[in-house]
């Protein structure tokens, strides 16, 4: 239940009978609310370890989406970060794409996910990545509109697609995190899954460098917790485990560039100030200097410029009246209400 199953939830609220279709399911790590609905997958649920490897069989995936049937509908949403939106065009149903991102792994991502891969999967990438980016923009045609998730993505809808796009930030229960105590503790929080882009690194070479304590928590490989005592590592927590180190956190950092980030804004629903890369979807969460500041360069040292600076004065960073009011802007309701306009403008 990441954020793309958080947006689909959403999506189950707003058209309750809908049917949903997914290459993978896996019941145990899905809502109820998403379980209620009617869920039919393509064969590549039954292909071998398809819940842990299914990004091995993304070659399979445009055919397995040829194969949908999907004459019976009057709309489809496809939500994806993904090749979803890639479903073959059916006369007379209106097609919405809301996109999380286009293909990281094949478009601006591509040389760092293919250098942290095995030789086999270095092969496939070199053989086939020109095919899937022809694919992809193909496909983006299939598409009547599109929605990104952020201004920063509908940059890069336009850059890969050569499409407009309507903006709908995503879904953020900032409700249960308001009027939560907030008593900040000498310690920084970082959060998110540990893979390369959001740049864990930075985090920590530039906590040992001003002798600052860190607390991480993701999923992930497991990294090893320094000997000074200064970097410690959570794992994965529950909702109300996360909950309580943020309102404990001094702040929260947020070193990578995200297309999104919804951490950010849970962060700042608590009243959590956020020191976050100066690209991305961070500027358009995070208020500066006010829920949080940046720093210009991915760099150790200029990340603990950027928490030397917020220690300099926290005090402006306290206004829990600031951040409430700034983050109703990301609450469900307005996602609900944006999403329920389009389609009946739309149709």
């Amino acid at each position: 239940m990441r954020g793309g199953e958080k947006v689909l939830e959403a999506l189950c609220d707003i058209f309750p009978t809908a049917d949903i279709y997914t290459h993978v399911y896996n019941p145990k790590n899905i809502s109820e609310k998403i379980k209620s609905h009617k869920i039919q997958t393509t064969f590549i649920n039954k292909l071998p370890f398809a819940k842990k490897l299914y990004p091995y069989y993304l070659l399979l995936m445009p055919y397995a989406l040829k194969k949908l049937n999907l004459n019976d509908y009057n709309l489809i949403i496809s939500s994806e970060s993904g090749p979803a939106k890639g479903i073959s065009p059916v006369k007379d149903v209106y097609h919405i794409c809301y996109c999380h991102t286009p293909m990281r792994y094949i478009w601006d991502l591509y040389h760092d996910y293919y250098d942290k891969s095995n030789a086999l999967v270095r092969f496939f990438m070199r053989t086939f990545v020109m095919r899937l980016r022809i694919w992809d923009v193909q496909t983006a045609g299939n598409v009547n509109v599109f929605i990104a998730n952020s201004k920063f993505v509908a940059r890069r809808i336009q850059q890969y697609y050569g499409r407009d796009s309507i903006v709908v930030f995503p879904p953020v229960s900032v409700e249960k995190f308001l009027n939560i105590p907030r008593v900040p503790e000498n310690f920084y929080l970082f959060f998110g899954q540990l893979t390369k882009y959001k740049r864990l690194d930075l985090a920590i070479k530039a906590c040992i460098l001003i002798n600052r304590r860190l607390i991480i928590v993701g999923s992930g490989t497991k990294i090893k917790e320094n000997k000074n005592g200064l970097i410690k590592y959570k794992g994965n927590l529950s909702d109300d485990e996360i909950v309580m180190l943020l309102t404990r956190a001094k702040a929260l950092l947020f070193p990578g560039i995200e297309d999104f980030g919804i951490i950010p804004v849970e962060a700042m629903a608590v009243g959590c100030p956020v020191i976050a890369y100066r690209k991305g979807g961070a500027l358009e969460t995070v208020l500066e200097n006010v829920t949080g500041i940046f720093f210009d360069e991915q760099s150790p040292e200029a990340l603990a410029k950027a928490i030397i600076e917020l220690e300099s004065k926290y005090s402006q960073f306290c206004d829990i009246v600031q951040y409430q009011k700034h983050v109703k802007q990301f609450s469900k309701e307005c996602f609900d209400e944006k999403i329920k306009k389009i389609v009946k403008e739309k149709i």
